[in-house]
């Protein structure tokens, strides 16, 4: 069974590529994970990220952005100091940052789902890349997802950011036309 190269750098890789990379997420909860995980990832691999993804959710009270807004200066210190997660102060202080202007973003369109959704008009982008040297790492879409997000405070997306938040939930599928999932997640949305 064929599957996107990328795939086979390590089992972690693998077993995202076949069950969740390109799955359209409308969660808001996993919508948000996976914008934190992207924003962390930033300068370093994904594979390092998808290994400390459980350090993540543990640290992070699953992602819950209720609690996450509340923590103060005593678990800044202590995210600081878990090695389970990147201890990167930018990034942990972004990540306080986001779960506020996700709330708001909640607020406003009554679900991050809907916001998040509006950059692809609410459907999928299906590409038909015959090779992965062929996939950008930006496009208007998520140049215009960066601009959006950042006018509503939050850090760490920038546009390649960005792009990868649209692979990893589904905005976007992006396996190569060889690979076993592409056809799938196609048949996923409809197409």
């Amino acid at each position: 069974m064929r599957k996107c190269d990328w795939a086979l750098s390590s089992s972690s890789e693998e077993k995202y590529h076949d069950l969740e990379w390109g799955v359209p997420v409308h969660d808001d909860g996993l919508l948000f994970e996976f914008l934190i995980l992207e924003g962390a990832q930033a300068g370093l691999s994904w594979s390092t990220i998808l290994n400390k993804r459980q350090g993540y959710r543990k640290a992070f009270d699953d992602f819950n952005a209720e609690k996450i807004v509340q923590y103060d200066q005593h678990k800044v210190l202590q995210l600081l100091n878990n090695p389970e997660i990147i201890r990167n102060k930018l990034k942990v202080s972004a990540a306080i940052n986001n779960a506020k202007a996700f709330l708001k973003i909640q607020q406003k369109y009554d679900s991050f789902e809907r916001y998040i959704w509006q950059f692809v008009d609410g459907e999928s982008i299906q590409n038909n890349w015959q090779q992965f040297n062929q996939i950008p790492v930006t496009t208007k879409e998520s140049e215009q997802m960066s601009k959006s997000l950042k006018q509503n405070g939050f850090k760490f997306v920038g546009a390649t950011i960005c792009y990868a938040y649209m692979q990893a939930v589904g905005l976007v599928n992006d396996h190569t036309v060889d690979c076993f999932r592409h056809q799938q997640i196609k048949e996923m949305t409809g197409e």
